[in-house]
């Protein structure tokens, strides 16, 4: 059978960049693997970012987001068979930072799925440096995520410090209670708190035999509607420190909404006898703005929050090419 992983986490939390990470290790050891990536709109972003690792041993899928939960599901499950007759010997399923995972679980325990895959281990990405006051919502995906997982990795160790990171475990757990799960994690057993620059061979082998926990928790009605805003915006004229300036900005301004991650492409042109074009991608949260250089990309910025205010995002974006 093929074992299949989900990676969850919640929005900024890190999920591709530890993806990238763990995948490139699977591959070390041999292994053929396929991506399964998710997200909230049509264009996805983070599979664009897990196009270094496509080869011989490493296959990228998609599922596009804009669609209700039921169709959703179905090309999920859609998906999966197809993916099923590949011949892989691992599949990592990457969602939204927003997903339900039952989702999953369900999926997987419908004919023929739950013949051809095993589920391997599931993985919870947590920022240690959590925003200590996140929404109801927020904080009933962050317990829904956490609640089965077999192993909860703490991503930005390096930049948090010990009393964040033992905050960000009381807040996983106060979150869990919220939710009436039984399940409380512990730092250093449940939860694994290293720089992942210095993940050992022996880590990445926990992580990927760590199973899952079927725990109990109450189940919110989320809607058909998902329940955070998801903002495009297309070719925008902005230098790289314009942009810079612009999120900042916006992660400042309260009245552009509760602002969880800016993520996108920036095309700026190279100089030359011919027109040349490169790429740097962005990846925002309130904590920190990375901008840094890719192969290829979209002329796309995407803002996700709660109570997002178009306009006044826009116009900060828009400043931006005066930078």
């Amino acid at each position: 059978m093929i074992k299949i992983d989900l990676i969850t986490g919640f929005l900024g939390a890190g999920k591709t960049t530890f993806l990238k990470k763990y995948a490139a290790w699977l591959m070390s050891r041999g292994q053929s693997i396929g991506i399964l990536e998710n997200d909230l709109g049509a264009v996805n972003v983070d599979m664009m970012l897990l196009k270094s690792l496509e080869g011989e041993n490493c296959e990228l899928e998609m599922i596009s987001g804009g669609c209700d939960r039921e169709t959703h599901r179905r090309r999920f499950r859609t998906k999966l068979i197809a993916m099923g007759m590949s011949g892989y010997d691992r599949v990592l399923v990457e969602p939204s930072g927003i997903y339900d995972t039952d989702e999953f679980f369900d999926a997987l325990h419908e004919e023929p799925l739950d013949r051809w895959y095993e589920i391997g281990s599931v993985i919870a990405v947590v920022d240690a440096k959590l925003e200590p006051d996140l929404s109801e919502t927020a904080d009933y995906i962050l317990a829904s995520e956490a609640a089965d997982a077999g192993c909860v990795l703490m991503s930005r160790i390096q930049e948090a410090s010990e009393e964040e990171i033992r905050e960000t475990a009381a807040h996983l757990n106060r979150a869990l209670e919220k939710a009436r799960c039984g399940r409380r994690l512990r730092l250093g057993e449940e939860i694994l708190c290293k720089d992942w620059e210095a993940l050992t061979d022996r880590d990445f082998e926990w992580i990927a035999s760590c199973g899952f926990v079927p725990a109990d928790y109450a189940k919110r009605d989320m809607g058909e509607k998902p329940p955070f805003d998801s903002l495009f915006f297309m070719k925008l004229p902005v230098t790289e420190q314009g942009l810079k300036q612009a999120v900042s900005r916006i992660f400042q301004d309260p009245d552009c909404g509760r602002v969880f991650r800016i993520k996108g492409f920036l095309k700026k042109e190279v100089p030359g006898k011919e027109q040349k074009e490169s790429w740097s991608e962005l990846n925002a949260t309130p904590h920190e703005t990375v901008i840094r250089p890719i192969k290829e990309g979209q002329e796309i910025l995407i803002a996700i929050g709660e109570g997002l205010d178009r306009e006044r995002i826009e116009t900060y974006l828009q400043g931006g090419k005066n930078g």
